[in-house]
């Protein structure tokens, strides 16, 4: 593309929570992840973990535990409501008071027909679960003490239920408490204080792991009630426990940001008898680490630094490949940045809340980097326009700006708010009515012409693309050709000639020659695409961690061909470099990308947030003993 220059944009000031609960649903593979500001996000693990669905949070939402019951989910919190989501419609599809007090756990049974929940006043109520909503059914033995964990046993027959200084064990079709297992508090000074039970589990043959405020992972013989094993394992709190499918493995996470695993497994080479033994520990997290699940083939951690981590267990796999290495999901896979192209304007979305900012001048002092040619990237001096708060409860599903900058747009769960702008001298911002014909959960798509008062215009189904087996991730219509380019999860890359209602002729003889190898085996999502509408020859497109312009003029690059060849082409004449160039023009100078945009003028909208700002407004970790000191 020759020169380019570059607004590169690190004043939005994106601020992910902390993960608070999750749980895997084994049949589906999918797993739901539970943030503090009361959001759901739903991760498809057969589609290299992409992120298919969120649910937008509320203020008044509290999130402490989640539950899968066959494909339903449910969700109980400090609110003392339990919640069941519509995964279609992505929302809650009703709550309901439990008249307990916060609710600190929810579990199902093995069956699918029974929900249990922990209560503040000291009740482990069941409900039944009915084919539309759940119903209360009973209560079991009442506690002295708050209920803060519960497992229940795979036969369906018992629950462990983790306490203060102690571990109850029900009795379900009584209802009555037929063991107490106590638990010792802390070594010195904490002796003072109360144990935590955070986290239990309840196995097949009735041993109870249990994890504590004190620092201990303690296995248990739920028959008799006695102890049977004690690993002490951090000075802090074991918060989460994560048993493995056929009961072989548990790992624990720790407020020092550890998950470490144990294996039932024989101690030494010349001991047949198995035990519990702690055989792994990961350092992957800063912080706490609040949410566990132990799959097939990895173990799945997050907390109070943010991010998901996927920690394949090697030996689960027979080679080192792709699918093998560590993932660390740090930003959610669709767009929370909307660009002006004409008006140089953006708008950052928050859950609350909007900024529309304005791209200004540069001071004209800035650094050189390559992308193809010579390329001078300046820091911009812009200015915020204007806020927009969000009135209620329900947080921000997604927002848009339109190109020319006097369109604002933006939705909640319940309604959808239009604003014309004027931003040329002062700046003045006007609601549009909605329109009463424009519902959320009609699964329509609605195309609104406003002029002085809005029209809905109708359209009929032009043509549908063909099914692809991964989710997209990323898609857009070029201004000029009336293309589709279609990006997914796989990394695979289409393009849609709607007029001809085919692929074009490029797209096929992509998917014959094969993407690049290195192409295919990046870790992130595609999350935005964009066009240059000088030139139809040319798409640009970004992951977190680079951006791609796709010049379609120039040869697709073979298995042999370099990929990552910018240093090369720099380092070659003029005269050499056309037998070196190929369509795939990689940039990873900046990192951690949110947007990457063209705009009408050229240059091209940069917006970064650094993962180390993201870190370093996060709560101090707990203090950890250095080495030698």
């Amino acid at each position: 593309m020759g020169e380019l220059k570059v607004h590169r944009v690190r004043f939005f000031d994106y601020m992910p929570t902390a993960i608070r609960a999750m749980a895997f649903n084994a049949h589906t593979e999918r797993l739901a992840l539970a943030r503090m500001d009361g959001s759901v996000e739903i991760f498809n693990f057969t589609d290299h973990y992409f992120q298919e669905k969120v649910i937008p949070g509320k203020d008044s939402r509290s999130i402490e535990s989640l539950c899968w019951v066959g494909g339903r989910l449910f969700s109980a919190g400090l609110n003392g409501e339990i919640a069941e989501y519509d995964l279609e419609n992505l929302r809650p599809k009703y709550s309901l008071e439990a008249y307990g007090g916060p609710i600190w756990t929810v579990i199902s049974n093995t069956q699918g027909t029974q929900l249990a929940i922990g209560c503040e006043d000291g009740t482990v109520k069941l409900f039944e679960v009915l084919e539309e909503h759940i119903q209360f059914e009973r209560n079991l033995d009442r506690q002295k003490g708050r209920i803060i964990s519960l497992s229940w046993h795979p036969s369906g027959t018992h629950i462990a239920a983790g306490m203060m200084d102690m571990i109850r064990v029900f009795d379900v079709p009584t209802g009555h408490a037929v063991q107490r297992l106590l638990v010792d508090r802390g070594i010195g000074g904490s002796k003072s204080r109360e144990t935590v039970v955070w986290s239990v589990a309840f196995l097949s043959d009735h041993t109870v792991v249990s994890g504590d405020s004190a620092g201990k992972v303690q296995v248990w013989d739920g028959h008799t009630g006695t102890l049977v094993k004690t690993h002490l394992v951090t000075k802090w709190d074991v918060l989460a426990l994560s048993v493995s499918k056929d009961e072989s493995s548990v790992v624990a996470g720790t407020s020092e940001g550890t998950v470490i695993q144990f294996q039932f497994i024989a101690p030494t080479l010349h001991q047949q008898d198995k035990e519990w033994v702690r055989t792994r520990t990961f350092k992957n997290h800063t912080h706490d680490v609040r949410a566990l699940a132990e799959i097939e083939t990895a173990i799945v951690s997050g907390g109070m630094d943010t991010h998901l981590v996927v920690r394949p267990l090697l030996e689960k796999f027979d080679e080192k490949s792709h699918a093998s290495g560590l993932r660390k999901i740090h930003f959610p896979h669709r767009n929370l940045v909307s660009c002006a192209k004409k008006a140089g304007l953006l708008l950052f979305q928050f859950p609350g809340q909007l900024e529309l900012w304005r791209l200004g001048d540069s001071d004209g002092h800035g650094e050189k980097h390559t992308l193809s040619k010579k390329r001078e990237m300046e820091e911009i001096q812009s200015i915020s326009l204007t806020l927009f708060k969000q009135k209620g409860e329900d947080h921000i599903c997604c927002s848009a700006l339109s190109s020319c900058g006097g369109w604002l747009a933006y939705s909640t769960v319940s309604s959808v708010r239009i604003y014309r702008l004027q931003t040329d001298n002062n700046i003045s911002i006007t609601k549009v009515l909605p329109n009463p014909e424009l519902a959320m959960t009609t699964k329509c798509i609605h195309i609104l012409r406003y002029t002085s008062h809005g029209s809905v215009l109708v359209f009929q189904l032009h043509c549908i693309v063909p099914v692809y087996g991964s989710c997209p991730s990323a898609m857009g219509i070029h201004p000029t050709t009336n293309n589709l380019t279609m990006v997914h999860a796989d990394q695979q890359l289409f393009e849609y000639s709607i007029v001809e209602k085919q692929y074009t002729d490029w797209s096929r003889k992509l998917q014959k020659q094969g993407l690049h190898n290195v192409w295919l085996d990046r870790d992130t999502p595609v999350t935005h695409v964009t066009f240059n509408p000088k030139n139809p020859n040319q798409v640009v497109l970004h992951d977190m961690h680079m951006f791609c312009i796709i010049d379609q003029s120039l040869p697709l690059p073979d298995q042999k061909t370099q990929f990552y060849n910018q240093m090369t082409l720099r380092s070659l004449s003029e005269q050499e470099r056309p037998s070196h160039l190929h369509a795939f023009k990689i940039c990873k100078t900046f990192q951690d990308l949110l947007c990457v945009s063209l705009l009408d003028d050229q240059s091209l909208v940069v917006v970064e947030r650094p993962l180390l700002a993201i870190t370093s407004q996060l709560p101090a970790p707990v203090r950890q003993k250095k080495f030698a000191t």
